[in-house]
């Protein structure tokens, strides 16, 4: 999930789609956010008492490996996203078309409305991913701060990239400069305004979830389709250059085969990937049953 949010186009959100953990973090971290209002509007003891309920063997590796792949793979990651822009790109376009069929298998009751709603999205996302902003000189302490509470939406909401949410209101550069220097500064205000952004965002999508579950679902995919905007490798802006991030589109001109070899390797990934969460679940779901029967 650390990966993917480095990368604009490509939503942490997603990964845990993918790989089945995407309700179970959201529950997680609502837990969290609730033990946190407590603790910061000074009812101590219940707040402790809600830091017991959340699921911390689950969610502190979690977090622990985001944090590790931010801090190891930022450097290694705009590298390859300057010099294989496209191939990258490629491969970042097959990884959300097969998520495409990973969110779709999560609907528990499809209906045309549903459909509609996936339409509508797709398109205004599609639209609204076309507005980008020139990078910030010199960003405010408050701006960082900000910039952390949206960029943040992208961990528990697959389908939009914090990192191209950075990238539209021109903090991108700054954000991944200062996580590449080890600027302590920014990096503080920015997980600030994450940290807050995460504690109110997350308990509204948990009820969300739990009162329009499919509704929710349909809004996702349309946003994933919508970022195919900015994954399409062979677009004709940011300076005429292809890859991720540029938001116009041409036809496939020059390297074409690989790029596109990726984009179907990353689907096939995703969806192998999504069989094989199923068939753990259902192993496991088998297991306690057996277990439940054995019982005298």
């Amino acid at each position: 999930m650390g990966s993917a949010d480095l990368v604009p186009g490509v939503s942490g959100g997603t990964v845990a789609f993918v790989t089945g953990i995407y309700e179970p973090l959201v529950e997680s971290v609502s837990s969290g956010s609730r033990a946190m209002q407590a603790l910061v509007t000074g009812r101590i003891r219940k707040g402790l008492g809600l830091l017991g309920d959340v699921d911390w063997l689950f969610l502190g590796p979690l977090v622990i490996g985001a944090g590790v792949a931010i801090f190891t793979l930022a450097g290694l990651l705009e590298r390859l996203l300057r010099e294989q822009p496209v191939r990258m790109a490629g491969f970042f376009f097959g990884l959300i078309l097969g998520t495409l069929f990973v969110a779709w298998r999560m609907m528990r009751r499809p209906k045309t409305e549903h459909g509609l709603i996936v339409l509508v999205v797709g398109l205004v996302a599609f639209a609204g991913f076309g507005l980008q902003s020139s990078a910030v000189v010199n960003p405010s302490g408050m701006v960082y701060t900000l910039s952390g509470m949206m960029a943040i939406v992208a961990f528990v909401l697959p389908g939009i990239s914090g990192s191209f949410m950075l990238l539209t209101i021109g903090m991108y550069q700054p954000v991944i400069g200062a996580v590449a220097d080890r600027d302590l500064g920014p990096m503080l205000l920015f997980g600030v305004g994450a940290v807050f952004g995460l504690a109110v965002f997350a308990r509204i999508l948990e009820r969300l979830l739990e009162t329009q579950h499919d509704r929710v679902v349909a809004s996702v995919t349309g946003l994933m389709i919508g970022s195919f905007r900015i994954l399409w490798p062979w677009p004709n802006g940011l300076g005429g250059e292809n890859g991720v991030g540029a938001t116009e589109l041409a036809m496939p001109s020059g390297d074409v085969g690989m790029p596109t070899l990726l984009a179907l390797a990353g689907a096939v990934l995703v969806i192998v990937l999504a069989l094989a969460a199923d068939r753990d679940s259902s192993s496991t779901a088998e297991l306690g049953t057996v277990g439940v029967d054995d019982q005298p």
